[in-house]
């Protein structure tokens, strides 16, 4: 028997099985596909890219095809619209929106301009878009303002979430909305609204609300009549006196104050006029019974 020859093997030598075996291996063949060329891609590019000349002539090529597509005409904003906004409102947007016309697009920052809008107190929403036709449209929707609040500063516009949305020039300008005064009133419109909707009977007397120190309301009637109404259960002490009056007509009568922060024991002051009558009729009382 001849022996055989180890060149004319045609087994793989050891180092040929190692590399068929590794080639079969997934995650060997995912670094040859993809990671080894993204690698030397990426060598290549930083290198290109270390030259400061080159970089400059990048740049420079980028901003000049920017600017050429921004600046074509279907990119371009000519105007703004602003809708849904009084006269007075549109000319405060207008006077915060320095914008220079005709800008594009591109160089506009919608979501900025939004925000700008929104920060005005007498705007509740808005939204920015760029309409076909080169035209910038601000659509707002204003605050509605539902009481007055009298302050050190003067008389301000309040909606019903305690937004003041503006300054009210004199209070016959707005006879329809009721008045409140004191310290931190807007931050309780929701009650006032319910105690001024509660009047009834009332409503021709009430004059306005008074919050006092920042816990509850003192309800004011001409002739400088006052119900002085507790921190809780306002709304409802409120009723009390109103139902009381509808029955005794007692705020019919010559008194200042009807003290109502004790549920239990509501009490009254007399005006000055009527201690003086009572006294005098208790004297006569007293020397008549002598």
């Amino acid at each position: 028997m001849q022996p055989v020859d180890a060149r004319n093997d045609p087994a793989p030598s050891r180092w040929a099985y190692r590399l068929e075996r590794l080639l079969l291996t997934p995650l060997f063949r995912l670094f040859l596909r993809v990671v080894l060329p993204f690698t030397v891609v990426a060598a290549a590019t930083l290198v290109w890219l270390s030259d400061q000349d080159r970089r400059d002539r990048l740049l420079m090529v980028y901003n000049d095809l920017r600017t050429e597509i921004a600046t074509r005409p279907e990119f371009m904003v000519s105007a703004m619209a602003i809708d849904g906004a009084s006269k007075g409102i549109a000319e405060d947007i207008r006077e915060i929106m320095p914008l220079d016309f005709p800008a594009s697009s591109f160089d506009l920052d919608l979501d900025a301009i939004q925000r700008r809008v929104t920060e005005l107190p007498a705007i509740a929403k808005a939204s920015v878009r760029v309409k076909p036709g080169g035209l910038l449209q601000i659509v707002v929707t204003e605050r509605d303002p539902v009481i007055l609040w009298r302050t050190y500063d003067g008389l301000a516009l309040v909606d019903r979430d305690g937004y003041v949305t503006g300054p009210a020039r004199a209070r016959g300008l707005h006879p329809e909305l009721p008045l409140m005064a004191g310290a931190g009133a807007e931050r309780h419109v929701s009650e006032a609204m319910r105690l001024y909707a509660a009047a009834g009977p009332l409503a021709p007397r009430l004059r306005g609300l008074v919050r006092v120190g920042h816990r509850r309301w003192d309800v004011v009637l001409d002739n400088d009549q006052r119900i002085l109404l507790p921190e809780y259960g306002a709304v409802q002490a409120f009723e009390r006196v109103i139902a009381l009056n509808e029955v005794q007509d007692m705020l019919e009568r010559n008194l200042l104050v009807v003290d109502m922060r004790l549920a239990a024991r509501p009490t009254i002051r007399l005006a000055e006029a009527a201690v003086e009558e009572w006294w005098r009729i208790s004297q006569i009382s007293v020397g008549n019974g002598q």
